[in-house]
């Protein structure tokens, strides 16, 4: 699988936060029915190693990573319950290099040209632009393409509907994380058919903004 090649098709990864892991299959189901195969979960709660696992198990062609994986220890665990992609909050060596050890990709978290650099001796060029907006978005970003044009960034934070095209319309995005299309509130209620509408609509305004961008 070569991860970078997928979100450059996708260019949209939801980013989900599951209380309980019984939602877990439903809402992989609800973005598959959009027509996206793929979801972060993040490490931030209990359930999450579970619900990475019980996706894996039940619907193999779905592309699971682990998000906010901050230890080696979370490392381990995701990558047994079944993850194929790790996204970090920062940059982390320790998890880097174990995570390179176990040959699965991660995206460490950055936001100075400092921390671009580090992750660049640790040959790592696919990263997250994290927190997109509040760091300075689209502005920031595009003024990192000049000094960086060999990194490729996956922004997550802040973004959504309205500013989605934005980001996916610069040349050094690869794809935009996203909670809004798997909010908290939606997966508690049981609202599938929302995440599959609002998935829906978000897979046409990257397929916009793709054209544009080629």
């Amino acid at each position: 699988m070569n991860l970078l090649q997928y979100l450059r098709e996708t260019r949209l990864v939801p980013v989900a936060v599951i209380g309980t892991a019984v939602d877990a299959v439903p809402l992989a189901r609800s973005l598959l029915e959009a027509g996206l195969a793929c979801i972060e979960i993040t490490l931030r709660t209990e359930a999450a190693v579970d619900a990475i696992g019980a996706i894996t198990a039940e619907l193999p062609e779905m592309l699971v990573g682990a998000g906010t994986v901050r230890s080696v220890e979370q490392t381990d665990e995701a990558v047994t319950a079944g993850a194929k992609f790790l996204v970090a909050p920062g940059l982390n060596e320790r998890v880097i290099r174990h995570s390179a050890e176990l040959d699965v990709p991660i995206l460490p978290g950055v936001c100075t040209p400092t921390e671009v650099e580090q992750a660049l001796s640790m040959n790592v060029s696919l990263l997250k632009f994290f927190p997109a907006e509040a760091a300075g978005g689209v502005g920031y970003l595009s003024a990192l393409a000049a000094p960086f044009p060999d990194v490729q960034f996956l922004p997550t934070g802040g973004i959504g509907p309205d500013n989605l095209s934005s980001y996916l319309s610069l040349p050094n995005v690869v794809a935009c994380g996203g909670s809004w299309m798997v909010a908290p509130s939606l997966i508690s209620a049981g609202d599938f058919d929302s995440v599959t509408r609002l998935t829906s609509e978000a897979l046409c305004i990257a397929a916009a903004a793709k054209r544009v961008a080629t």
